[in-house]
């Protein structure tokens, strides 16, 4: 069921069922004027997000002829049903960067660099192909590749006479988006800024530090006059900018702890790094986990890694194809 959460312009959530996912609801938003609307994300390719995203669209009678789609990021969560959704008239606005990757992912270039990667930082070829099999991020997005218009940092577009302005916010994704009603100090967050889960940071093709890229996208997120913000998953029921200092105190002890485990175990490969990381995930260990969990785990272990690199901290050195780690100061 459709929620109205802002009134002048009229801002509504829709929760689109995420199942047997962690995350357990995409909050799809809608502004809906008289003359036309806006949708902010869809939920995976399954079928249970488009029973739910269409059933909050049909209640609010979203006619997508006048309706433009904005993607805040190119993850299966939130572009899965663009195809569906959309018709030859519908706009669909993304960031230039998330689009460009996504075209690689369709072409076939994405997902075998990303498993090569993981292999040379010490994931097995074993799970390799189980995570193929399984990784929501694959099996639910779109089945090909939708037409967008892209836009690019501070780029704005009207809904029915209010302006929203686009803000890149690199990090969890290379080309990830937020937007901002200034008028109304409205910030549609997406997966930048999440207030009860802290957003997944991993490695991208071509990007040599994700990590340090999302700490400067808050800082730039934390710079605005913020009044509402709208998080892509769960809840807000926290002011924004002490959020963004949990975030960066968050990524500020993990940065520690990555480099106090390499100082303390010099060449240590990013699996075996990432196992002995401290991880929310309730009462399992780390041989425990899922594979879709490892894999961000490992993902994110990487991030940290490329960070230390950036600043001098560590080494990364190649042995028998396997990446391992060497810190340039050792622990006194």
């Amino acid at each position: 069921m459709a929620e109205l959460i802002y009134k002048n312009p009229d801002i509504y959530k829709i929760p689109v069922t995420l199942p047997n996912n962690p995350l357990k609801i995409l909050n799809s938003y809608v502004i809906r004027t008289p003359d036309e609307n806006l949708v902010i994300d869809t939920g995976f390719n399954q079928p249970e997000c488009l029973e739910a995203l269409t059933a909050g669209l049909k209640e609010l009678c979203i006619d997508m002829d006048h309706t433009t789609l904005f993607l805040t990021h190119l993850h299966s969560d939130h572009v899965g049903l663009t195809n569906d959704i959309i018709t030859d008239k519908t706009r669909v606005l993304m960031s230039d960067v998330d689009y460009n990757y996504l075209k690689n992912e369709h072409d076939g270039a994405f997902w075998p660099w990303m498993e090569e990667k993981f292999y040379h930082e010490g994931l097995s070829r074993d799970l390799i192909e189980l995570q193929r099999k399984v990784n929501p991020a694959r099996a639910f997005a779109p089945k090909y590749l939708f037409r967008a218009e892209t836009v690019s940092d501070h780029e704005c577009f009207s809904i029915g006479g209010h302006i929203l302005e686009c803000l890149w916010t690199p990090g969890h994704t290379p080309g990830h988006m937020c937007l901002y009603l200034k008028k109304e100090k409205i910030l549609f967050s997406g997966d930048h800024i999440l207030f009860d889960i802290t957003p997944n940071i991993t490695m991208w093709r071509g990007i040599d530090d994700s990590l340090g890229n999302y700490l400067e996208s808050l800082r730039k997120i934390q710079s605005l006059d913020i009044h509402l913000t709208l998080p892509g998953h769960r809840g807000n029921d926290m002011d924004v900018y002490e959020r963004i200092q949990q975030i960066q105190q968050h990524h500020d002890r993990r940065i520690r702890q990555t480099l106090s485990i390499i100082q303390k175990n010099p060449g240590l490969n990013a699996c075996q790094i990432g196992a002995q990381m401290t991880w929310s995930m309730r009462g399992k260990n780390w041989d425990e986990f899922p594979i879709q969990q490892k894999w961000f785990a490992i993902g994110e272990t990487i991030s940290h890694l490329d960070y230390l690199i950036e600043r001098g901290e560590i080494v990364r050195h190649t042995d028998k194809e396997i990446f391992y780690y060497n810190a340039l100061v050792n622990e006194i």
